[in-house]
């Protein structure tokens, strides 16, 4: 932990807590769109995420799978082109699956002076332009390794994920002087437990059930914005037709005469 003296910041995760669905899928939907690879390849890809979703933590053989995967996305690209894609794939279809109340959170830590990091397995080129569209101050990601402007296929370091992104906040807390104790953070998974116990004011925002059970004992706040708009869908309907009920049951004044 740093001392008492350093700055706060928050940190967000991506996927489920920033984002309805996954940003790599995302990413992936788009480039088998503009003709990048096969309805096999995604598939591929559609199946290791499920199972690493699935499986947890403790099962490195599928996040293995998962990885690499994911890397097979962008090997043999160049990095400018996946950059150019990476815009119009967030104005296609990142920008629609923004949860508006992750948004308005992270925008109150902004107004109150607070660095604001997105934390994710995503790779780092895709969650920087995330964080750059979002006013954020910057973002953490997978790196994919890139060989004279193209993308190799491989990792530097490790996939960030579980206890990776508790090592990577620690680290950027000890290069810009963060107070990891007065610091906040926020994901919708289990598996980002390791991220919520590293910072003072952990909280879980649309919390899977481990998650949630955790959040409940140890009464960390839980943002469900799931759950306001399964209402909102299903009660705005409703209200909507007594509103229109009321008005026509009320006296019309337009035109009457005195």
């Amino acid at each position: 932990m740093m001392a008492s003296a350093g700055k706060s910041a928050a940190f967000f995760d991506v996927d489920n807590t920033i984002t309805r669905g996954s940003t790599l899928f995302f990413l992936g939907r788009g480039m088998y769109q503009r003709g990048f690879f096969t309805k096999r390849d995604i598939s591929t890809f559609v199946l290791a995420n499920l199972r690493y979703r699935l499986t947890g933590t403790e099962n490195p053989e599928e996040i293995a799978k998962y990885q690499n995967a994911a890397c097979e996305f962008i090997k043999g690209h160049n990095v400018k082109e996946i950059e150019t894609i990476g815009l119009e794939i967030y104005d296609e279809y990142v920008s629609p699956a923004l949860w508006q109340g992750a948004i308005e959170i992270a925008n109150q830590h902004l107004a109150k002076g607070e660095e604001v990091w997105l934390v994710t397995a995503t790779p780092l080129d895709m969650a920087k332009l995330i964080a750059e569209r979002l006013g954020f101050t910057g973002a953490l990601g997978t790196k994919a390794e890139a060989n004279n402007g193209i993308y190799t296929g491989k990792l530097i370091g490790n996939l960030l994920h579980g206890k990776e992104k508790s090592i990577a906040i620690s680290q950027l807390a000890a290069e810009r002087n963060l107070d990891l104790t007065k610091c906040s953070a926020y994901s919708d998974s289990h598996h980002d437990i390791p991220l919520l116990e590293t910072v003072g004011n952990p909280a879980a925002i649309n919390p899977d059930t481990l998650l949630q059970i955790r959040a409940i004992r140890d009464g960390w706040p839980i943002h469900d914005f799931r759950r306001a708009r399964i209402l909102k869908a299903t009660f705005g309907p409703i209200l909507a037709r007594f509103a229109a009920l009321a008005a026509l049951a009320s006296p019309r004044r337009s035109g009457k005469r005195t």
